[in-house]
């Protein structure tokens, strides 16, 4: 073997040993100049082939060849290692924290119901509840509405095992078409005022679905029972809540309505926050929006739950969450908020 064959090996197993100490592109790249560089190792041994005698040509130019291709293939391999490793570092790198997965948000109805409950809440309110599927005594009998009342007929409410009229037997069972029916049990399940509760829930009716109805809608009621509980007392929680749900700006009216459960009912009315009570399409013109359905206990529910209706007074009020998220968002199709269509809830 000549002495340049000698050299060929030796720079092959240098440029080996130096490529095993790589970390980087850079290093990758510094030795890649070394070895096989116009100025580097190998360019420089094979400037001596020829100075090797003719005999010895043939053989020294096949080591070369090979020195050549097998430095030219590590670099190359060495190359690829890299970038392979590159790219499972960048997709998992274990010194980072975990990355967290992107979470969902608070349907309008249920950031309505929240914000209504924590208002109520603050001022000295507590949540109950109440099963979905009630009597007609809870719904109806107890809350003092008529056995002719239009909302008790079939076509107005979800009856479960109708035979006949058994629709206005007491016992029968149905969807609830108010959360009333909590008021109901919470009062029968405290023997004695005070009773202050707030019932947000579901209830169910047969309207037709449009703009502003739907069969499955939210409700939230609030019940205050006590010893001299006034009207005055009812304006007071309900302009409080009207600033704190639509802005301090809101101001409120109390208007004469009926409701078989209240006696004097009222109407509550918020002042229109999309004109500031200027009269709009939202309003009708009128500069107000109907907030909430209201009034003074009927002395009949107090005597159906076993309470002394000379001695006890108390309000209710009820509103349709739905109805509140319309006016909050200005909303003007209760459809789209059942539609489970991201482009619509994305913006809440």
């Amino acid at each position: 073997m000549t002495e340049l064959e000698q050299e060929l090996l030796a720079a092959l197993a240098q440029a080996q040993e130096a490529l095993a100490g790589v970390k980087d592109a850079a290093g990758l790249e510094e030795v890649r100049a070394r070895f096989l560089g116009r100025k580097g190792l190998l360019p420089a041994l094979m400037a001596k082939l020829g100075q090797v005698p003719a005999a010895d040509k043939p053989a020294v130019g096949k080591t070369l060849n090979s020195v050549k291709q097998q430095m030219q293939q590590a670099f190359e391999e060495k190359a690829a290692f890299m970038q392979k490793a590159s790219a499972v570092q960048s997709a998992l790198d274990v010194t980072l924290p975990g990355r967290k997965r992107p979470l969902g948000h608070k349907h309008p109805i249920t950031q309505v119901m929240d914000d209504a409950v924590a208002i109520f809440r603050r001022m000295g309110f507590i949540v109950a509840d109440g099963p979905e599927v009630e009597t007609v005594w809870n719904n109806f009998d107890a809350l003092n509405s008529p056995q002719d009342h239009p909302s008790r007929t079939p076509e107005d409410t979800f009856y479960f095992g109708l035979e006949g009229d058994n629709w206005l037997d007491s016992e029968t069972l149905l969807l609830r078409t108010h959360t009333s029916s909590v008021q109901i049990r919470a009062m029968l399940g405290k023997k004695q005022p005070p009773v202050r509760i707030i019932c947000p829930g579901r209830c169910y009716r047969r309207d037709t679905p449009d703009a502003t109805h739907g069969m499955s809608f939210h409700q939230i009621e609030g019940l205050y029972v006590d010893r001299n509980v006034s009207l005055a007392d009812l304006k007071g929680v309900m302009a409080q809540y009207a600033r704190e749900m639509f802005g301090n700006n809101v101001k409120v009216r109390l208007r004469p309505h009926y409701f078989p459960f209240t006696e004097p009912s009222v109407e509550c009315d918020a002042s229109c926050m999309i004109c500031d009570g200027v009269g709009c399409r939202v309003c009708k013109g009128s500069g107000w929006i109907e907030l909430a359905g209201a009034g003074m206990v009927d002395p009949a529910v107090f005597r159906n739950v076993g309470y002394d209706p000379e001695t006890t007074t108390g309000y209710a009020f009820g509103m349709g969450l739905e109805r509140t998220a319309m006016i909050r968002y200005a909303i003007n199709d209760l459809r789209l908020l059942y539609d489970n269509d991201l482009r619509f809830l994305q913006q809440f």
